[in-house]
C-alpha cells in the first residue's frame, strides 16, 4: 500500500543531507549546530549518580519536581519572575518536542500560524500536521530584523499563533526591547498565542539582555516560553527541554505531551536540577564563554574571503560568500564541502521563498579550537 504523505513538502532534513556529506568526504563540519567539545564533567558525575540512586525508571510527566524548581529558580534569577513549580512548568524530550505539543494544543485545522523567515525547520510540520496553515513573513534579508507592519498585515481572523525565536537561528539577529513592545502592541486585544524559542537564552553577547517573553507581563499570560538544556550545557544528544507556560495553557500543553513522549529521561532530569543548583555560574557565564569563540573565529575569518555578518547572540555566524562564487547556497554548500572540506549550512532551507540574491552560508563556531583551526586553514584557501 502507497500512503498519501502528511507532509509532500518535507524531505531529508538538510542537516542530516549536509553531515552526510562531511562525512562522506572526510571535510570539517561546521554545518550541524552540536559542540564537539566535553559536557561539564560535574554533569557527567551527576548524571552517573543518577543513574546509580536508582533514577532509571519513568519521571513524572510534567518533569521531576527538583528539576522544575531549579527551573523556577534560574527563571527567577535570570528574569526577576517566578513561575509556578507545578503549574507552569513541563519538561519535554528536547525543545523540539515542546514546540510540537505548544502547537497541537492550541491551534487547530484550517487556522494560521505567522513565522518570521528565516525559521528553524521544525516550526511548520508541525503546523501542516496539526491541519493548519504556516504563514511565512520574511524578515529583512540584510539585518533580520521583523518589518512589524507586515506581520500586522499578515494577520486575520484565522490567526491563532505567532512564533518568534531570539536569539534567531540561524542568523544570531536578537529582539530588542522595542520589538518586544511591538509584539505586545500586534497581540493586545486578540486571541492570538505566542510560541517564543528561546533555546539560545544565554548565548548572549556584548552586554546585551536577553529580551525574554517572561520579562513582560502581558506576553507571558498568553506565551509558550521554550528553551533547551542541550543547548546550555553542550549535551545536545540528551534532548533535554521544557516550556512555561501559564496555567490553563500548561494544561493543554501537558495533554498533547503525556501522550506524545510522556515523560523524559529521568536520569538527566535529576543532573541538570544538580547542575543548575550548584554550578548557576555556568549559564551566567555562558554569554562570555561564546563571545570569545565568536570573536576569535570572526578574526580568522577576515583572513579569508568570506565575509562575517554580525552576530548578536547564538552560536552561528552568517558569511557572505559573493566574492567567492556566484552559486546559489545549496550548490556552493555541496562545492565547499566536496572540493575544500568545509561544511556549512544553506540558508535556503530556512525559507518558504529564498532570496536569489542572498549568497550566504551558516557556520557552527560551538566547537574547539582544532576543529575551527582545521577550517580556518581550508577556508583561507578559496
Amino acid at each position: 500500500m502507497q500512503p498519501v504523505t502528511k507532509l509532500p513538502k518535507v524531505g531529508t532534513t538538510i542537516f542530516a543531507v549536509m553531515s552526510q556529506l562531511a562525512a562522506r568526504h572526510g571535510a570539517v563540519n561546521l554545518g550541524q549546530g552540536f559542540p564537539d567539545f566535553p559536557v561539564p564533567d560535574r554533569l557527567i558525575q551527576a548524571l552517573d549518580r543518577a543513574m546509580r540512586d536508582g533514577h532509571n525508571q519513568y519521571a513524572m510527566m510534567t518533569g521531576v519536581p527538583a528539576l522544575r524548581q531549579a527551573i523556577a529558580d534560574k527563571t527567577a534569577d535570570c528574569h526577576g519572575w517566578r513561575p509556578d513549580v507545578d503549574a507552569e512548568i513541563t519538561v519535554t524530550s528536547g525543545a523540539s518536542e515542546a514546540i510540537f505539543d505548544a502547537i497541537h494544543a492550541v491551534v487547530r485545522a484550517g487556522e494560521e500560524v505567522i513565522v518570521l523567515d528565516p525559521c528553524y525547520d521544525c516550526y511548520e510540520p508541525a503546523i501542516d500536521l496539526a491541519g493548519a496553515r504556516a504563514v511565512h513573513v520574511a524578515l529583512d534579508p540584510v539585518t533580520f530584523a521583523p518589518d512589524w507592519d507586515k506581520v500586522r498585515a499578515a494577520i486575520t481572523p484565522k490567526t491563532r499563533m505567532l512564533m518568534i525565536n531570539s536569539p534567531h537561528n540561524p542568523s544570531g539577529a536578537m529582539f530588542s526591547a522595542a520589538d518586544m513592545q511591538a509584539v505586545i502592541d500586534l497581540l493586545r486585544d486578540t486571541g492570538i498565542f505566542l510560541l517564543s524559542d528561546e533555546v539560545y537564552e544565554h548565548i548572549v553577547f556584548d552586554g546585551a539582555r536577553h529580551e525574554s517573553a517572561l520579562l513582560y507581563p502581558e506576553l507571558r499570560d498568553r506565551a509558550f516560553v521554550i528553551s533547551s538544556f542541550g543547548k546550555t550545557y553542550h549535551c545536545t544528544g540528551w534532548k533535554v527541554g521544557y516550556c512555561i507556560a501559564p496555567p490553563a495553557l500548561s494544561v493543554e500543553f501537558r495533554k498533547v505531551h503525556q501522550y506524545n513522549t510522556f515523560c523524559t529521561f529521568t536520569p538527566a532530569q535529576f543532573a541538570f536540577a544538580e547542575m543548575i543548583a550548584t554550578d548557576p555560574d555556568h549559564y551566567r557565564q555562558l554569554g562570555a564563554f561564546y563571545q570569545a569563540k565568536r570573536d576569535r573565529f570572526r578574526a580568522q575569518l577576515e583572513g579569508t574571503k568570506l565575509k562575517p555578518l554580525p552576530v548578536p547572540g547564538g552560536y552561528f555566524q552568517l558569511v557572505d560568500y559573493s566574492a567567492v562564487s556566484d552559486l546559489d547556497d545549496l550548490e556552493f554548500s555541496r562545492w565547499l564541502t566536496i572540493e575544500h572540506g568545509v561544511t556549512g549550512i544553506p540558508l535556503s532551507p530556512f525559507y518558504a521563498q529564498p532570496s536569489a540574491e542572498q549568497r550566504l552560508l551558516r557556520l557552527c563556531f560551538a566547537k574547539g579550537d582544532t576543529t575551527l583551526n582545521q577550517a580556518i586553514e581550508r577556508l583561507s584557501k578559496l
